[in-house]
């Protein structure tokens, strides 16, 4: 679908600067970019030989070709009767900027230049080689290595690249038989079906003509060399004299592979395609002539028709063929022309007939720009540069026809593919040319289409019908005559406007030109043309904008320039350089230039997006791309700062998609929510983007098209969600707008079944154009509400219901919508949906069963069954009953049995078989049956519902309360039976629940005991108190305990222990002072205090003891992981040996040594290794996660097992210190009430001591806690200490991948909390 487009056309005329000689040979110096070609050697001028480079200067202004001569020396003839010698062959080395000449008397001559402006004096000329046989042709392989040269005594000789012998074949008869063919006949005619009874006996692997290789009258006995484009073989075409043409391949080391099967009428050409799987000949037919194909075997592989040019005899012209660089085009010379072939699903094209004024010599391809040749003929050379560009008319909506014209010489095929797809070659519309298409060009609103031709403008008007499209009809034409008064004129590009003005590209005798012509539809007739001088200009740039009536053109500097006003008006916005392939958009006032250049970069205006582009195209909406990656991409098109490109993520991102290999952009349909894309063979694929068709959707929404919407999502499967979701104001607003587009009952239960609460705009197809996190603040009310308040499906399904329930008239669609909307909800509403046919048994039966059938199908049907079983309606029951596959014999008795019981008694049978409990035994408390409901009550546990049925129902309350309690009683719930029991009055029965339910319910306990009638005995009371007070004091409840003492069993010398026990020494001297036993404090209480004070001195000196003894610890671990991170975080082993990595890993993602280094262990690069990441990962079974907790456990020394154990333990004691501050701070105070003054003082000292041990010690073990977020760092440079700033240098820290994997191993504790304590107080009486 790609036309071949020129980009660069330059004519030098060679023969007015050195007196009319004729070019002999040309080649390319691709370092320099530069042509060098040679002029004679000619008899006129002694036999000398001029050696030429070539060069353009680009200047804004114009293009200019400069002529430099390297070196002009005379050539001796080497041939008896002293003919002028001739070039046979001519290449430049670009590495040592030498040229190599080979000549047809035998030498070969190698110039070298040398850097800088040198004088033809200072070139040297060598002969470096002489071929005692008269050499008929020449070529070296494309690595340079090895030079073929033929001689006219049938040798080839293999030279290498310092010329010296590598091997030299004679060419024989015998060569003929080295290959043995045998054609199964692949492609043919005759292997193909022609029909049961047509040649059905006959063998389709034998032809039936079998070519002789009889040698065409026309032939010009020349021998043609030609390179493969690895340089492993090398293909010579010559006469075998007597026999027939022949084209034997040799392999590099001179060895013949094989040779060609005879061909009647072949001739010399020959080209071998530099992909190596064919190779292009000539056979000049009687009537035709064609390019025909072999492969390297030898074997025919095809063949294409050559078109005759005007004015040319095809059968007498001769014909020479030469592959570009990639294999893309082949070039065939005929006369004056060049025509340009390519290849598209099994269908050669003509893309380009060059003409020239005399016959072509030579067209040189370059190396290394595939598309860009030279061509020469006796006296001129011209340049020229193509790129491949789809001719596509306009993207935007509503001329988004997807038309694209494809030229083929003499035909142009255009195809309009929103209305058909039809692969090529095929076409739409397939309309003949009076010459050779050049450029086709499209105006911005596809309403006309301008054709530039060798001879002038064919304008073509395309109208569109209610069927489609019409053919295009021919408007008017013009010929390059009217008003261009130059001898030569080469058409190299057209564009055109809405304006029917037509701007066409050309270079005529002045250089590039731009002629403008308006067409006037009246008369039919073009204006004369005005001429607008070009410069550098070397093409259109396409416009978006289907209203703009612009012109642009870019020239070699990437500048854009204005050219419809007849004038050059310069852009704003330019390129840095030449793109042959731009394209310029309007973005409201905010202009955008989008260029591709020739190695994949693709830019917005001068900045870069990304390095690996292969096509583009713009759309309204996005710039739409493919990759070298397989990847289709969509950029949100914004300002030029703001355009962001998608990753390579085509699972997660809606703007990236994987495409076929190699396939491109040939257009793109933003009405249809479609692209056109090209595969490598040629054939076609239709496919709609997910980013294009959720962005369609989204407009459609907006614009209240719900109906287009809902098609796209149906067709395209999107998610219906989106529907609602993109506007959820807007869609319950205009519910009936959308029924009434939809119309069809069965796609509103499509999209009503299709509801769930997900908002889809947020999880699947999130609006990648806005900046992610960035929302309004009436969407974000929007999200919460939506998040807090009802289902969305409940909201969508009530908005259509209330819609569809106004209607007048209910027909049976309308109805089946509403029992769709009821179902669809969650939970569903089955009872409301059931209640729609129950109203209409009594309107229509047989509208009924239609419903029933209905819902049958959206929902369970047993479970239907139930749900009406539970509305009590025996004939809807039935009614579902018949739509399941429940046996008759089943639930026709059970029908049967439910209508002769009374209607309480019925609902209670239905509820009772349904497992409705509750409601059961409702019906029984209207039936009256109490004592049936006691025994329903305890065989289902329905005691909370009966006590909220008899809650008024004092008498059987007191029942159900008791049945409650007993039932708590057994469950060892004894607090809540206890609780029961009291309420009833029973404080035996509670007295023994809260007895039973321990220390926390004591009080309850002995109240309750005081309660009992007959009362309790006062031992048996005090019994009970001994028992509570024993079983407190236990639970360290030590103030609970001294209550009990004191106010059950009147015993303060047992209550002040426990106040002192519970360091409460304020209580207890109270305590002691309230009874009158002054004579309890110093026995009782001081006794108290010396043993409190004993206790936490051993504590806090314990406490200090440990953390002196392990913070040190952790300092030298960690300073061990700095130094050694292998044997910290793995531990040393016994004689240090490296052991073999056979022991799998817990997850805590701790490594083994091996030989493996620390943070390399699952790359798989040391000792052959073949285990991944998610190899070990797999590896972390049950078994070794005990295994790990066991080591962690047991703080193995020297590990980070016993760092972290160290850690661990500092938390806890840290822990216990805090909770410990309070018992403290009422000990020195009870010590300095009763004049212990220097035992509180001594204890306040070392309390501040640990605490603040405690203070440091969570600075130094917690680094990453709290606001020091130096993490460990922060602890080296506490662990360093006042060490030199060298030193600190030279400890080894990981880097990359390494501390990656040392910061994760370090994360799980470093970056928690750290324990909470704060600093002592002390007193300031004890100074």
């Amino acid at each position: 679908m790609r036309n071949l487009r020129n980009i660069r056309h330059n004519v030098y005329n060679a023969g007015a600067g050195f007196e009319g000689r004729a070019i002999t040979s040309t080649c390319w110096d691709p370092a320099k970019d530069e042509l060098l070609c040679t002029l004679g050697p000619d008899a006129d001028d002694l036999s000398r030989i001029w050696l030429l480079r070539i060069r353009e200067h680009v200047r804004a202004s114009s293009i200019d070709i400069e002529c430099q001569s390297v070196v002009r020396w005379p050539v001796p003839s080497t041939t008896p009767d002293g003919a002028v010698d001739k070039v046979v062959d001519l290449h430049h080395f670009a590495d040592s900027s030498g040229t190599c000449i080979v000549f047809e008397g035998g030498d070969i001559v190698v110039v070298r230049e040398f850097e800088g402006q040198p004088s033809p004096d200072d070139v040297e000329i060598e002969i470096t080689g002489y071929v005692d046989e008269r050499i008929t042709a020449a070529s070296w392989s494309p690595d340079e290595e090895l030079l073929v040269v033929t001689t006219k005594a049938k040798t080839v000789v293999f030279m290498s690249r310092t010329f010296d012998l590598v091997t030299d074949e004679i060419m024989e008869a015998e060569d003929l038989d080295a290959s043995k063919h045998v054609s199964v006949g692949w492609g043919k005619k005759e292997t193909q079906f022609q029909g049961r009874g047509a040649k059905a006996l006959r063998d389709p692997t034998i032809p039936e003509k079998i070519d002789q290789g009889l040698i065409s009258p026309a032939d010009d006995g020349k021998t043609s060399i030609s390179w493969r484009g690895d340089g492993a073989y090398v293909a010579i075409n010559a006469i075998e004299e007597g026999v027939r043409r022949v084209i034997r391949v040799y392999s590099r080391a001179g060895v013949l592979d094989g040779a060609s099967e005879p061909v009647d009428y072949m001739e010399s050409a020959l080209s071998w395609r530099p992909a190596g799987n064919l190779m292009a000949s000539i056979q000049r037919l009687k009537d035709r002539v064609d390019v025909i194909f072999f492969e390297r075997n030898g074997l025919r592989h095809g063949q294409f028709t050559l078109r005759s040019p005007e004015d040319i005899e095809m059968t007498k012209e001769e014909i020479r063929l030469s592959w570009n660089a990639d294999s893309t085009v082949l070039a065939v010379t005929i006369g004056n022309r060049v025509q340009l072939w390519t290849m598209g699903n099994y269908h050669w094209y003509l893309k380009q007939e060059i003409s020239v004024e005399n016959q072509v010599k030579h067209i040189t391809w370059h190396p290394e720009k595939s598309l860009r040749f030279a061509i020469t003929n006796a006296g001129n050379i011209v340049q020229a540069e193509y790129c491949f560009e789809v001719a596509r008319g306009s993207l935007t909506p509503p001329y988004d026809h997807g038309a694209v014209a494809v030229i083929d010489g003499q035909n142009l095929k255009v195809t309009a593919f929103r209305t058909i797809n039809i692969p090529p070659p095929m076409a739409m519309f397939e309309m003949p040319l009076s010459s050779p298409a050049v450029d086709v060009a499209f105006s911005p609103a596809n309403t006309f289409m301008a054709v530039l031709h060798q001879t002038g403008v064919s304008l073509y008007q395309w109208r569109t019908s209610e069927k489609g499209f019409l053919r295009p009809r021919l408007f008017g034409a013009t010929t390059f005559t009217k008003g261009y008064t130059g001898k030569h004129l080469s058409p190299l590009q057209i564009a055109v406007t809405e304006a029917l003005s037509v701007h066409c590209l050309c270079s005529g005798d002045e250089g590039p030109l731009v002629l403008s012509q308006i067409f006037d539809p009246s008369s039919r007739e073009f204006s004369s043309s005005t001429t607008l001088y070009a410069g550098s200009m070397f093409g259109f740039s396409r416009l978006t904008q289907a209203i703009s009536e612009d012109v642009v053109t870019q020239d070699a500097f990437g500048r854009l320039h204005g050219v419809a006003s007849e004038a050059d008006e310069l852009y704003s916005v330019r390129h840095d350089s030449q793109l042959p392939w731009s394209e310029v958009l309007d973005l409201a006032g905010n202009v955008i230039a989008i260029g591709l250049s020739r190695n994949g970069h693709l830019y917005a205006n001068t900045r870069l997006l990304l390095k690996n582009c292969t096509s583009f195209l713009v759309t309204p909406a996005h710039l739409i791309l493919t990759t070298t990656n397989h990847l289709l991409k969509f950029i949100h098109l914004a300002d030029v700062d703001s355009l962001e490109v998608p990753p390579d993520d085509p699972e997660t991102d809606e703007r990236c998609r994987s495409i076929e290999r190699g396939a491109r952009l040939v257009t793109a349909m933003p009405t249809n929510m479609s692209l056109v894309l090209q595969m490598p063979r040629g054939n076609l694929e239709t496919i709609y983007p997910r980013a294009m068709v959720v962005a369609g959707i989204r407009k459609l929404v907006e614009a209240l098209d719900y109906k287009r919407a809902f098609a796209f999502c149906r067709t395209q499967r999107v998610d219906m969600n989106i529907l609602y979701d993109h506007k959820p104001e807007q869609f319950l607003a205009n519910v009936g707008l959308f029924l009434e587009q939809i119309r069809d009952i069965a796609n509103i239960d499509l999209f009503l079944s299709s509801l769930r609460d997900e908002d889809v705009t947020q999880t699947m197809y999130r609006d990648t154009k806005s900046p992610q996190g960035l929302t309004t603040a009436e969407e974000l009310d929007h999200r919460s509400t939506a998040e807090k308040g009802p289902s969305k499906v409940n909201i969508v399904c009530d908005a259509v219901l209330s819609c569809l329930q106004e209607r007048k008239t209910k027909d049976h669609g309308t109805l089946q919508n509403i029992i769709s909307a009821h179902i669809c909800k969650q939970p569903p509403a089955f009872e409301d949906g059931l209640h729609v046919v129950a109203s209409l048994l009594k309107e229509d039966e047989k509208l009924a069963e239609k419903a029933v059938e209905h819902i049958c199908f959206l929902a369970d049907v047993n479970t239907l069954y139930d749900e009406a079983l539970g509305l009590y309606h025996l004939d809807l029951v039935l009614l579902v009953a018949q739509q399941s596959q429940r046996d008759p014999r089943e639930y026709l008795p059970f029908i049967q049995s439910l209508h002769q019981l009374p209607k309480l008694r019925m609902k209670f049978a239905i509820d009772d078989h349904l497992n409705r409990h509750g409601k059961a035994l409702s019906h029984l408390k209207d039936m009256h049956a109490h004592e049936e409901a006691q025994n329903y009550t305890v065989k289902h546990s329905l005691y909370i519902p009966a006590l909220q049925l008899y809650r008024y129902d004092a008498t059987n309350l007191a029942v159900f309360r008791r049945l409650y309690a007993a039932h708590l009683e057994s469950r060892s719930k004894y607090r809540e039976a206890g609780l029961v029991h009291e309420s009833l009055h029973d404080y035996v029965a509670a007295t023994r629940c809260y007895r039973a339910a321990g220390v926390s319910c004591w009080r309850e306990c002995l109240f309750t005991a005081q309660q009992q009638t007959p009362p309790f005995s006062p031992s048996a009371l005090n019994e009970l108190a001994t028992t509570l007070a024993e079983a407190v004091y236990e639970a360290k409840d030590y103030a609970a305990a001294a209550t009990i003492h004191l106010e059950h069993l009147g015993s303060i010398e047992a209550a002040i222990p426990c106040l002192c026990k519970g360091y409460l020494f304020a209580d207890a001297m109270r305590r002691c002072v309230q009874h009158r036993r002054l004579d309890l404090l110093p026995t009782l209480v001081d006794t108290g205090l010396a043993d409190a004070l004993g206790s936490s001195t051993e504590f806090l000196a314990d406490c200090k003891s440990q953390l002196q003894a392990q913070v040190p610890r952790i300092a030298e671990l960690r300073r061990k992981a700095a130094e050694d991170p292998l044997g910290f975080y793995e531990g040393e082993r016994a004689g240090g040996a490296d052991v073999p990595d056979d022991v799998s890993v817990a997850a805590s993602s701790r490594v083994t040594a091996g030989g493996a280094s620390l943070f390399t262990r699952y790359t798989g690069k040391n000792n052959g290794s073949v285990g991944t990441l998610g190899t070990g990962v797999s590896r972390a079974t049950s078994k070794n996660r005990r295994r790990e907790e066991k080591k962690r456990a047991r703080g193995r020394k020297g590990t980070v097992y016993e760092e972290e154990y160290l850690v661990n333990s500092v938390r806890r004691l840290v822990d216990r210190v805090e909770a410990a501050r309070p018992d403290v701070d009422r000990l020195i105070a009870g010590l300095v009430r009763r004049d212990m003054v220097d035992r509180a003082r001594a204890v306040a000292a070392l309390a501040a001591e640990v605490v603040a041990a405690c203070v440091k010690a969570v600075k130094y073990v917690f680094p990453g806690g709290g606001n020091n977020k130096g993490g460990t760092s922060g602890a080296r440079e506490q662990q360093g200490g006042g060490g030199d700033a060298g030193d600190q240098e030279k400890e080894w820290r990981p880097v990359g991948a390494d501390a990656v994997l040392a910061e994760t191993l370090e994360a799980a504790w470093r970056t928690q909390e750290p324990p909470v304590i704060a600093a002592m107080e002390r007193l300031s009486l004890l100074g």
